[in-house]
């Protein structure tokens, strides 16, 4: 009986608006609302101090204006511009993620090749992605090539860096394991070498997938008709910064929802880890 009016009073008393955004932020809600919250907050911001004239519009518009744009253009050519900038990612990633990850396993597990080819990737690695746009137009021209070409060129370098250093890692104990048990070197790779460097693997391959979204916009400056890194430099020519932070908008959100769905082929991949990311999620 004492519980039961213990229970009526807690759930009777009143709850400050401080305590309850503090048990909702702790708690157990939805990991995808709590993302949310510090982009809700900023946006709100942004708007009161537009609108209040904290901020002048014509140099950084109100959310609500932007919106608008959005909406403007999803009436007219903006799923032109999104298909073509999704098209020249896709493809750019895909091309330089295998490249990256064959090219890495060969050097991985190859000393000599090692010896010949990595110190030249190391330095092209910090080359600008503006830097070969002219040599990418003389080339190729104006056409596609030019622009998956310097996509690949940003998918290419994470990818090996990270599965260079993950074959590299692996723990020389299981290597005498499968080597004990008679594995020759493919085996070898296939069974204990490519599985333990996995996580690896998917580091370059998000950090792959972030550098094609950056590169998109360097690309789509080359003689580009469509696409998001067309709607960037449209709205610098006419002066319009709704635009340019719309178009900075949607490469943002395109970029966080294909590296979700990545995180998501990851995290079923190497479900296998006891590690303390699958403990935060069993536990979230």
């Amino acid at each position: 009986m004492s519980d039961t009016l213990t229970l009526k009073k807690a759930a009777a008393a009143p709850v400050s608006p401080g305590d309850f955004l503090a048990a909702w932020v702790g708690g157990k809600a939805d990991r995808t609302l709590r993302g949310l919250l510090l982009p809700i907050l900023l946006l709100g911001l942004l708007e009161i101090a537009a609108r209040k004239g904290w901020v002048e519009a014509r140099l950084l518009p109100p959310p609500s204006e932007i919106g608008a744009t959005l909406w403007q253009l999803a009436q007219g050519d903006l799923w032109s511009h999104i298909g073509a900038s999704l098209a020249r990612v896709s493809i750019g990633f895909v091309i330089g993620s295998v490249l990256g990850l064959a090219v890495a396993v060969l050097v991985g597990l190859n000393r000599t090749l090692e010896d010949l080819l990595d110190p030249t990737f190391q330095a092209l690695r910090n080359v600008p992605s503006l830097a070969w746009v002219p040599l990418l137009l003389l080339w190729f021209g104006i056409d596609e090539a030019p622009k998956i070409t310097m996509i690949a060129l940003g998918a290419f370098f994470p990818v090996y860096l990270n599965v260079v250093c993950g074959l590299q890692n692996v723990d020389r104990k299981l290597i005498e394991v499968g080597e004990i048990h008679g594995l020759g070197k493919f085996e070898l790779a296939r069974r204990i070498l490519l599985p333990a460097s996995l996580p690896s693997v998917f580091t370059g391959l998000r950090t792959a997938l972030g550098l094609a979204w950056m590169f998109l916009v360097a690309a789509e400056l080359i003689a580009a008709s469509k696409g998001l890194g067309y709607l960037l430099s449209d709205g610098r020519e006419t002066s319009r910064p709704d635009l340019v932070i719309a178009a900075i908008f949607l490469i943002a959100l395109l970029g966080k929802v294909s590296d979700s769905a990545l995180a998501a082929i990851e995290v079923r991949s190497l479900y296998w880890r006891d590690t303390l990311r699958t403990r935060k999620r069993r536990h979230a």
